[in-house]
């Protein structure tokens, strides 16, 4: 790394340095309780992987440039500077030990949010090249093809043709005036396509307005993993500019958590502006749909049904109890994991985590919390509501030889709907 790479990751981690970074590290007893929410400290044991600790680099920036020790300190020379090989070692704590989940953040005495900070390191890591490539080359598929894994408009068609012919179901593309616009994520174009016919399934029970966008489909938000708020604002402002050309009432966010968070939490913030629609999760709006009557399920499974938490959907984004009472909709047999809602254990892949081939071995590791807390509830079956989960969970349970089907809870939904002739008229 040169020393103008170097300055541009140190100015980046300076410029990230705010009153709430300040206070949080001020504040912080060293107690060590976060280390015990972190499934890469439980797995493995290595006290690197504290989740405070990871944040070094941060706290060395803010300690010579923001408080009077460490000022001192710099001017005798007693500080540890940030160097290129700190922040090169750093790679693997703030990228591959570190999905984004916040369950430290819950665990803490005081109230630091470190996945806040985490964040906002992990921007000066991207300015000083040292995010990992297969985070970096999702990103750069986001924003110059519009899909981190390279799906194009094309590849989203022939889905669409191929399920419309299998199903005689219509999928709607750039409707304007539609109430909901609905947002996919790749792995759900690409691996999970019963999703998107589920929701067509469902839509048309319901009879809810909606619509697909033909230039902005995507709601994976890459920019939030790498940590680069610029690619962020600009994958969420495609989002927005769809939206606003279609003049549609809702954005429903997919099984996808992350996304969730991209688009609902942080997207005003991004964009500097309040969005002009409202957002919301494909489970809040079916959970709506359930409560209105407009959906009803038949054949309830007998077989014993557990559900895993996505942690941007359910302890960052609140939905919890939403996703019970639709498994109510589909089983008689439903058992919850001992740890779950808000603080539900994370499958290991999120935060780019998943795809970050320098995090394979350490991700499989990680996974054992999550394959216990599976096997504690003797399910027959693992439900969950994001595509990114269910692959990790899946590539999970092959690697330790466990043969358990992981289904998405909107088509499973859509499989047990009491399909009538004719769809209810919807409300206006």
């Amino acid at each position: 790394m040169s020393e103008a790479t170097l300055e541009r990751g140190i100015n980046a981690l300076k410029e990230q340095i705010d009153a709430p970074v300040a206070a949080f590290f001020s504040s912080c007893v060293s107690c060590g309780m976060c280390a015990e929410a972190c499934l890469f400290y439980t797995e493995t044991g290595d006290p690197k992987y504290t989740p405070i600790y990871k944040l070094e680099p941060l706290r060395r920036v803010w300690e010579s440039e923001y408080t009077l020790v460490g000022k001192i300190k710099k001017v005798l020379g007693l500080n540890k500077p940030v160097t290129d090989e700190l922040l090169q070692e750093w790679q693997e704590l703030l990228y591959d030990s570190c999905t984004l989940c916040a369950r430290c953040s819950m665990i803490c005495p005081v109230g630091n949010d470190i996945v806040y900070m985490v964040r906002k390191a992990r921007e000066g890591m991207v300015a000083s090249g040292n995010s990992p490539e297969g985070v970096q080359g999702a990103a750069t598929r986001a924003v110059t093809i519009g899909s981190p894994m390279g799906v194009k408009l094309s590849a989203l068609e022939a889905q669409i043709r191929h399920i419309e012919a299998d199903s005689g179901l219509k999928i709607p593309m750039d409707v304007e005036g539609a109430d909901y616009l609905a947002l996919l994520s790749s792995m759900e174009i690409m691996n999970f396509p019963e999703y998107l016919e589920g929701l067509a399934k469902i839509f048309k029970q319901a009879g809810v307005s909606w619509t697909l966008c033909s230039t902005a489909f995507e709601a994976t938000n890459s920019g939030i993993q790498i940590g680069s708020s610029d690619i962020a604002r600009t994958l969420v402002q495609r989002i927005v500019d769809g939206a606003e050309r279609l003049k549609v009432k809702n954005v429903i966010s997919p099984e996808c958590g992350h996304a969730y968070t991209a688009i609902r939490w942080e997207g005003p913030n991004l964009i500097g502006r309040r969005l002009p629609f409202r957002v919301i999760h494909i489970l809040e709006l079916l959970d709506e749909l359930r409560a209105a009557g407009r959906i009803k399920t038949k054949d309830l499974e007998t077989d014993c049904y557990t559900f895993h938490d996505p942690c941007s959907i359910a302890r960052k984004g609140g939905i919890i109890e939403e996703p019970r009472r639709l498994m109510n909709m589909v089983t008689t047999n439903f058992v919850d994991m001992k740890e779950h809602g808000k603080m539900a254990w994370c499958c290991g892949g999120g935060g780019g985590v998943s795809s970050n081939e320098d995090a394979d071995s350490l991700r499989i590791k990680a996974f054992k919390r999550k394959r216990d807390q599976i096997a504690e509830t003797g399910a027959d079956v693992l439900v969950t509501a994001c595509a990114n989960c269910r692959l990790v969970i899946e590539e999970g349970l092959e690697e330790y030889r466990i043969e358990l089907p992981v289904v998405g809870l909107s088509e499973l939904i859509a499989d047990h709907l009491v399909v009538d002739e004719e769809p209810p008229e919807t409300p206006e």
